[in-house]
């Protein structure tokens, strides 16, 4: 006899049983709703690109991250890192066929090989909005508008948008800059003890004097612009913070750089972007500036759980209503019934188990109960007899008894 399989995830990796995947469903419902109010174009794009497509793209962290291997066709292939980086080779590979500017929004996993923890999977979805083919403020101020837009759709008002221009960093060295970047989880102390060690400055004195020379700096011309522009926009100015030490971690920001952050969720950013002017222009001719943001949908979801912001219903099953089966010969009856209720908009099910002859009907409405089904309509040999239907409300246990027309009266309140 074989051995049986044992039954686990892969470390990284989650299932989702029906309660949170409704939670999943209602924030990417809620997210399309925002993205196309602001003119943005759903696309998907193949969970494999060719190795040379995504390698280089995101430095050396995220090559070393990325899934990649030999398919049977001896082609080195990399599964999704980023929905950005194919997204540009879907600008380049389509540029006669794609209308400039073009706004997409992409809802799709993507794999990385994290070291996991709260907040981080090796296989999780992400959200983002791009508007490619324009290098106006307004675009950049309008991504910014739009994740503003979504989490006040989602209930989450307590945020900050930390804002920043990668031009600020133009006299400072990239390295230098990813150890600024650590400013939040180290401290002063540490940016500046990390700089001498990584011999960035000569020394501590260096070190203090390069940090609070940049966090003295101003905005720029471009970033005052964009937050002008985002005022326009209605976005409240208390929810925008200039961050001189901002810094991104990929290497294909250009200019406008932000993320979003909630003292209500103190795990790291739930949403961050900015503006990539050169990315495209690796896999087309000619530079196509480019700006977008990526929602931390995972960390949106916690978010929202540890807010308890998910509407009550959610918990509830996607069938409104059970129609039970009391006997054999009743059965064609509840198909019927079923059939009926489905045809007038009510999400039914009939139940597909066991009947027993004696209490036919105690199993089924615990199945109800467990389902968290809101009803549980009975069809039973009185019901026949007088010509009408019991429904029983699984909550409160009350139970009214009416004729097809009452019943789907109540069933759509």
């Amino acid at each position: 006899m074989k051995d049986m399989v044992k039954t686990q995830t892969l470390k990284g990796f989650r299932d989702f049983l029906p309660a949170e995947a409704r939670k999943r469903q209602y924030v990417i419902s809620t997210l399309k709703s925002v993205f196309e109010s602001y003119g943005f174009e759903p696309l998907e794009t193949p969970v494999l690109e060719y190795e040379e497509v995504l390698m280089g793209k995101y430095g050396d962290e995220g090559d070393q991250l990325m899934y990649r291997f030999e398919d049977n066709g001896k082609r080195r292939v990399a599964m999704r890192y980023d929905q950005t980086v194919p997204t540009a080779r879907v600008v380049a590979q389509y540029a006669n066929v794609l209308p400039l500017p073009f706004k997409r929004y992409q809802i799709q996993p993507v794999w990385r090989a994290e070291n996991t923890q709260k907040g981080r999977y090796r296989e999780f979805v992400q959200c983002d909005i791009d508007t490619v083919g324009t290098d106006s403020p307004l675009a950049d101020a309008e991504i910014v508008t739009c994740a503003v837009a979504f989490y006040k759709a989602l209930g989450i008002k307590n945020f900050k948008v930390l804002i920043n221009d990668r031009k600020v960093f133009e006299k400072i060295s990239l390295q230098a800059v990813i150890v600024i970047d650590k400013l939040k989880k180290i401290g002063e102390d540490g940016v500046t003890r990390e700089l001498v060690e990584k011999k960035l400055a000569g020394d501590l004195t260096e070190a203090n004097s390069l940090l609070q020379e940049l966090l003295n700096t101003k905005p720029t011309e471009r970033l005052n612009e964009i937050i002008a522009v985002l005022e326009e926009l209605g976005v409240d100015k208390n929810f925008i913070e200039f961050s001189p030490t901002l810094a991104r971690g990929l290497n294909y920001y250009t200019g406008m750089i932000f993320e979003i952050e909630t003292p209500d969720y103190p795990v790291g950013s739930i949403c961050s972007g900015g503006r990539y002017d050169e990315l495209i222009g690796m896999f087309a001719d000619r530079q196509i500036p480019a700006v977008g943001l990526a929602v931390g949908f995972d960390r949106t979801i916690e978010a929202m759980d540890a807010l308890n912001l998910f509407p009550a219903d959610l918990a509830n099953s996607s069938t409104q209503v059970l129609v039970t089966v009391f006997s054999e010969n009743l059965k064609g009856k509840s198909l019927e019934l079923t059939k009926e209720l489905r045809e007038n908009n009510i999400n039914a099910e009939v139940y597909l188990g066991e009947i027993k002859e004696k209490n036919p009907l105690e199993k089924q409405l615990k199945y109800a109960d467990a389902k968290k089904i809101s009803y549980a309509l009975i069809l039973g040999p009185n019901e026949i007899e007088k010509n009408i239907f019991t429904l029983r409300n699984m909550q409160t246990r009350d139970q009214q008894e009416g004729s097809l027309e009452e019943i789907l009266k109540t069933l759509a309140k």
